[in-house]
């Protein structure tokens, strides 16, 4: 592969990712700079060709889980014309959707949300570009240029000089230690590429199959749905370690947990403090399920026992030990948990609802992690580094240590966005005076 030589413009910020958190702060930026009329010239470099937010788990019974109101820019700036309720209005659907009676936009919606938004900020954004890692540009034993190397969809490589990256590339799936050994099975899949890996499945042509679902959180929920209500031809077992399914807590008093003002709380705290206040609440995200899920998934199980005529399996406290394929079929080695008994049983696909992991901005930045703090932020989500680092590197949706446990969620979007915004502004001011110092010192 020939690396394309870099590009001789030097862009204030170039945002890896494109996904909610970066667009909003594209809105931050823009908003900021028609106040203050110094706006910032952002690039972002998205691996995705077509616009979309978990397109591969929009079932028609996924629902957001937060209020519409809780959009990309509302909080921060309920006037903005890149609001929810704007977006409504502008595609006709602003009565209907009051007539829903609801707070909960279904995810479809919101995703089409999304690209109306990202349609508008279309000429700041690159689709289709996957960023490999991000590179230090050394100067006079100073760092004031960052290199962020891409690959497009033709596997050509681009490189780009920025005087700032913010990094928000989400999650990455987990996998399971037992199912590392099939990966590229298409028979082992994780939840995050449900619908295309479902549209390969023998049931999709009407052929019957028996599906384990491992996972006791929302997305395992949805799955076991959606294969019930979408191929009657599939028998459907839910593992999980838990006993139960747990409702989500999205109480009103909980609720406030994930209010801008909370993120100040949770960062002032010393760290054993936030470590017990993201445990505190763990159960208002992680592991848990929509009370109206966990009522459905309990219905078609009971109605199973009035018509005696069992379908699927509700298989809880029990742990995977093992994994094989033996005769065209997955075997999955189970342990009860609360008996010590062993059973085996044999799947002819496995979803893995198992959440997902937050390091890629780890191994984008690696390049630069010896002039890094271990990837620590200050307040602003602005990576400490050691002073030669003077490009500033912020990252959206890594700290959950330090900033609770909205950091990963849509609720502090816009908050967020203000503040990197803010803080970028600054930093990029402050570094512009530096050089402009030491020119003149120079040239004296």
């Amino acid at each position: 592969m020939t690396q394309h030589a870099p590009s001789p413009s030097v862009h204030d910020v170039i945002g890896i990712g494109f996904g909610p958190s970066n667009l909003a702060l594209a809105i931050a930026l823009q908003e900021r700079g028609e106040q203050t009329g110094q706006a910032l010239k952002p690039l972002f470099l998205e691996r995705q060709a077509d616009y979309h937010w978990h397109g591969n788990t929009l079932v028609a019974q996924s629902e957001l889980q937060i209020s519409f109101l809780k959009d990309l820019v509302t909080l921060r700036n309920p006037s903005s014309p890149y609001s929810f309720v704007n977006y409504l209005q502008a595609h006709g659907r602003l009565v209907d959707f009051i007539n829903l009676g609801t707070f909960y936009p279904c995810r479809m919606e919101y995703n089409d949300y999304l690209r109306w938004v990202a349609t508008q900020f279309s000429a700041q954004a690159r689709l289709g570009e996957q960023v490999l890692r991000v590179e230090p540009v050394h100067e006079g034993g100073r760092i004031r240029r960052l290199q962020v190397i891409s690959r497009d969809v033709h596997g050509r490589e681009q490189a780009r000089l920025a005087r700032s990256a913010v990094v928000s590339t989400g999650g990455t799936p987990k996998i399971p230690l037992a199912f590392t050994p099939f990966k590229d099975d298409p028979r082992v899949f994780h939840h995050a590429r449900y619908l295309s890996a479902m549209a390969g499945q023998p049931c999709s042509q009407g052929k019957p199959m028996r599906i384990a679902v491992v996972g006791a959180g929302q997305s395992a929920a949805e799955a076991f749905i959606d294969l019930n209500d979408s191929y009657p031809s599939v028998q459907v077992d839910m593992i999980l370690r838990a006993a139960v399914l747990k409702p989500a807590d999205d109480s009103p008093f909980v609720n406030e947990i994930f209010g801008p003002d909370y993120t100040d709380l949770v960062f002032n705290q010393p760290e054993t403090e936030r470590e017990r206040l993201i445990r505190e609440y763990h159960n208002t995200n992680y592991s848990v399920v929509d009370l109206n899920l966990i009522e459905r998934i309990y219905a078609i199980l009971y109605r199973q026992k009035v018509s005696g005529q069992p379908r699927h399996g509700f298989l809880c406290r029990r742990s995977i030990e093992s994994v094989e394929s033996l005769d065209g079929r997955l075997h999955l080695q189970l342990r009860d948990l609360a008996t010590g008994s062993h059973e085996s049983r044999g799947y002819d696909a496995v979803i893995l609802a198992t959440g997902y992991e937050r390091r890629s901005h780890r191994e984008l930045l690696a390049p630069l992690k010896d002039y890094l703090d271990d990837f620590r932020v200050d307040r602003s989500y602005q990576l400490l580094a050691r002073p030669e680092l003077e490009t500033p590197i912020f990252i959206q949706g890594f700290s959950q240590h330090s900033h609770g446990l909205s950091d990963t969620l849509l609720s502090v979007l816009p908050a967020r966005a203000g503040e990197i915004a803010q803080a970028l502004e600054l930093q990029l001011a402050r570094v512009n005076l530096s050089s402009e110092h030491r020119r003149h010192s120079t040239a004296v």
